[in-house]
């Protein structure tokens, strides 16, 4: 494992940043000239938004790796935090501008229709995660950093519950996303130190 984590010292973080960008404009492309079938921007709205959610566990999976495996993914946790908003924001941005299209709609839409209430207040949480994902902010605010970096626990958990409530009908792919953010939060609780506080709890 100290191999791996050598020879991933070694790339640079650029490499994230492009490799996970190239999908966006390939996408697109394959939007306009007809290779996303039939109803192009419903399809786009679905891989953009499918994309940020692999990108989101990505995100989740760098801790326990670290801490179970051995593998140190720290060094590109940004890049893939930066690029899971990137995709968020275009997945919004096909659905207000391409889909939607009347301003009017876009509210009566966050309103009435719960998956789209829970896809908003995601994309919410992660504003403030992205808008600090700087130097700067890290030593500007110090601990208060670490404490707002956990918006991305319930950012993730209403994003994967948004898209098994976006799909129709009973689909296993939804909840087999929703349950992979789930067990990597899971597996961050430190269940040695809960049973520990627990046995005292009931000792006292």
């Amino acid at each position: 494992m100290q191999r791996v984590n050598q020879t991933l010292r070694q790339l640079p973080v650029w490499v994230v940043y492009l490799l996970g960008a190239l999908p966006a404009p390939w996408l697109f492309y394959q939007g306009l000239t007809g290779g996303l079938g039939v109803d192009p921007i419903e399809a786009l709205e679905h891989r953009y938004g499918e994309l940020a959610l692999q990108l989101l566990i990505a995100v989740l999976a760098i801790s326990p790796l670290r801490r179970f495996i051995g593998v140190n993914l720290l060094k590109f946790r940004r890049a893939l935090g930066v690029l899971t908003f990137a995709y968020v924001s275009l997945h919004l941005l096909v659905w207000l501008v391409l889909d939607v299209q009347v301003p009017s709609q876009i509210w009566a839409d966050i309103v009435k229709r719960p998956y789209i209430t829970v896809g908003m207040v995601a994309f919410v949480l992660m504003i403030p995660l992205v808008v600090t994902s700087n130097n700067l902010s890290v030593r500007k605010l110090g601990s208060r950093w670490r404490n707002l970096q956990r918006l991305v626990f319930p950012a993730a958990i209403l994003g994967g519950l948004h898209y098994v409530m976006l799909a129709k009908g009973f689909q296993v792919e939804p909840l087999i996303y929703l349950s992979l953010i789930i067990g990597l939060l899971l597996l961050r609780v430190p269940f040695p130190r809960l049973l520990t506080r627990l046995r005292r709890a009931d000792s006292a």
